[in-house]
């Protein structure tokens, strides 16, 4: 059972795609309808899904014809075998992915081996963590933050990144 690791695709004929924890929810929420305000077409797997439809099969397409990534990383990230999996798909797929930290530090970030991965997986997970950050983004921390401010910073980012691979930079 998926454990609620969304993702988001947008393209400018938009597409983004925003994996993460269930922790992170309301942030990839209001993302999704603020770029979808803004005639984007993300995709979020609680918005973009309906009963019957194949997990990886959805998930994997958006990821394959998305433009960019959004990563919400949170504290439980790594906890996800889907979240892992929709990273380094992303970073596979050279996908220009940006990274959110919400309410975690990047250096928190661990693949932790549960024993349920195999040994490719868990170093394939890794390598995609390690780009991801060691790739500038954003941070948010959800006690202290200003919510409205930081979608607003977010959907800039967005934007802005969408621009510049259109503009074929």
């Amino acid at each position: 059972m998926q454990q609620h690791c969304a993702s988001s695709a947008v393209k400018l004929c938009r597409k983004i795609l925003q994996p993460h924890r269930v922790a992170s929810r309301t942030i990839a929420g209001l993302l999704h309808g603020h770029l979808f305000r803004l005639g984007l077409r993300p995709f979020l797997d609680s918005m973009n899904m309906k009963p019957g439809d194949k997990l990886f099969g959805k998930i994997d397409l958006a990821i394959r014809s998305c433009k960019l990534g959004v990563a919400i990383f949170s504290p439980n990230y790594c906890d996800s075998y889907f979240c892992l999996h929709e990273l380094a798909l992303l970073m596979e797929c050279k996908k220009r992915v940006v990274p959110i930290f919400y309410d975690v530090k990047p250096s928190q970030l661990r693949v932790v081996d549960y024993g349920t991965s195999s040994a490719e997986e868990l170093e394939r997970f890794s390598w995609a963590l390690e780009e991801a950050k060691y790739t500038v983004g954003l941070t948010f921390d959800s006690l202290q933050g200003d919510w409205s401010g930081f979608l607003n910073c977010a959907t800039d980012a967005v934007i802005k990144n969408l621009v510049e691979l259109e503009d074929g930079n």
